[in-house]
């Protein structure tokens, strides 16, 4: 028993000097219950429209998702198919725009964070990924890259649920 507290002890240590985090839920602005404001975890046994949104910089210098706008019905069930065409890391964040300012500055506290979560995503330089989202309240939501400076360059979209 003992053994096994300081290997646990010093796997803790490892992390803690690294300074790689993981969120994960309950994670600041992470909101993984069913009851979240702007849905739920999609159901891959049942059917969802395909939204593809590609991830990149613009000429200009600007971060952005293309498209910035997904309009969706109270209750469809939708998988975003995201593929970082950019040169840089980007995430593709789903939430309420609150809860994104909020993870926003749990981000620039801590820029290595990874997500691999039911809501969020973050991709390599030409990987892709996928979100499987049920919308189950109406009203506009956000989709953001909340890595150090990507929102401020312009890396949020917005979701109206009807």
């Amino acid at each position: 028993m003992k053994h096994n507290r300081s290997i646990l002890g010093g796997l803790a240590a490892l992390l803690f000097t690294t300074g790689l985090a993981v969120a994960g839920p309950g994670s600041a602005g992470h909101a993984h219950d069913a009851d979240a404001a702007y849905g739920k975890p999609g159901d891959p046994k049942k059917a969802a429209r395909i939204v593809p949104i590609s991830m990149r910089e613009t000429d200009e210098g600007k971060m952005a998702y293309f498209p910035d706008k997904v309009e969706v019905r109270k209750g469809e069930q939708v998988k975003f198919v995201l593929k970082n065409g950019g040169k840089v890391d980007h995430e593709f964040v789903l939430d309420t725009v609150e809860n994104n300012a909020k993870h926003k500055i749990a981000m620039q506290k801590n820029p290595d964070m990874e997500h691999d979560d039911p809501n969020a995503k973050r991709l390599a330089v030409s990987q892709s990924g996928e979100i499987l989202w049920q919308f189950t309240k109406a009203g506009e939501f956000e989709f953001a890259c909340l890595i150090p400076g990507h929102y401020e360059s312009g890396m949020k979209g917005t979701i109206v649920v009807k």
